[in-house]
C-alpha cells in the first residue's frame, strides 16, 4: 500500500531539449562542430596569437571536462550555455580577456605543487 503511494508521489522531470541520450549526444556533437568551425574567425576577430590548432585543443579540453555528465537535463543546460557562449563570441560581444580565460585553463594549467604555486605567485 505505501509502495504504491510512493510511486504515485514521484514526478518525472520534463526534458529541456533532448528526449533521450542519443538526441543529447547529437546536440553536443553539433555544438562541438559549430565551435570547431568558428575557431579561425575567433583567432582573427579577437587577435589571438595562438594557432587555430591550439584553440581547437583547448576547445576539446572544455568539452572533455563535462564528459562525465549523465543527466539529460544537465546536458541540455550545458548545451544551451554553450550555444549562448558561441553566439556571444561570434557577435564579438565578449572581450578578448573572456575568450582567453577559456584558453588559459587548458593551455596553461594551474600548478598543483607548492613550488609551482610559489613561482606562479599564488597563495599556497
Amino acid at each position: 500500500m505505501s509502495a504504491t503511494k510512493a510511486v504515485q508521489g514521484l514526478k518525472h522531470a520534463k526534458p529541456l531539449l533532448s528526449v533521450d541520450r542519443t538526441e543529447a549526444k547529437r546536440r553536443v556533437i553539433n555544438l562541438y562542430k559549430s565551435w570547431y568551425r568558428q575557431v579561425p574567425s575567433i583567432c582573427n576577430d579577437y587577435h589571438i596569437e595562438k594557432q587555430p590548432k591550439e584553440l581547437r585543443t583547448a576547445l576539446r579540453h572544455q568539452f572533455e571536462k563535462n564528459r562525465h555528465v549523465n543527466d539529460i537535463r544537465v546536458i541540455d543546460m550545458l548545451i544551451i550555455k554553450g550555444q549562448l557562449d558561441l553566439q556571444e563570441t561570434k557577435e564579438i560581444w565578449r572581450g578578448s580577456g573572456q575568450v582567453l580565460d577559456y584558453l588559459r585553463e587548458s593551455i596553461d594549467p594551474k600548478p598543483s605543487d607548492f613550488m609551482g604555486k610559489f613561482y606562479d605567485g599564488q597563495q599556497p
